[in-house]
């Protein structure tokens, strides 16, 4: 998986191909499932920048400012004007860019809308546990501990 995009300042990067930026936790595998879903759908075609938020280099600056907290408890999307899209908002228009708009069209329905985003906030509560990971509270802890005591000067290499 290519994760070039993911490096780069999106301030700094005015021609970009993608049309949003997908924010996903690559240690989910019902995320891995939709993303590799997705990845096929785009054909190469760069679409879609993928972002895995539980990459260890993931720098909200780079992405809207949205923070690991934030994108491990929704999903979210980020359009190249820096607009900040999330819930069902962001599968809609992913699916509407990759041609198939109407798996999702009826959740802009009034009241299959107001039941498929109850529903999507029942699933992201509950996403972390039904996956058999540590809860979100847990898994922000791991990674600041993480973050902190990567250092510099530390040398992960053996001599």
């Amino acid at each position: 998986m290519n994760h070039t995009l993911e490096t780069l300042n999106p301030s700094l990067n005015t021609s970009t191909s993608w049309k949003i930026k997908l924010l996903y936790d690559g240690e989910c595998p019902l995320c891995l499932r939709e993303v590799n879903f997705l990845q096929k759908r785009d054909a190469g075609r760069g679409l879609i920048a993928f972002v895995n938020i539980s990459d260890i280099n993931y720098r909200p600056e780079d992405h809207g400012g949205i923070s690991f907290e934030a994108a491990m408890g929704r999903i979210h999307g980020l359009l190249p004007d820096g607009t900040i899209i999330q819930n069902l908002e962001v599968f809609y228009q992913i699916y509407q860019l990759l041609g198939l708009g109407w798996i999702y069209a009826p959740t802009r329905w009034p009241l299959i809308g107001a039941v498929m985003n109850t529903l999507y906030e029942i699933w992201a509560d509950w996403r972390l546990k039904l996956t058999g990971r540590p809860n979100l509270a847990t898994l922000v802890k791991l990674r600041q501990d993480s973050l902190t005591s990567e250092t510099p000067s530390e040398c992960r290499c053996q001599r």
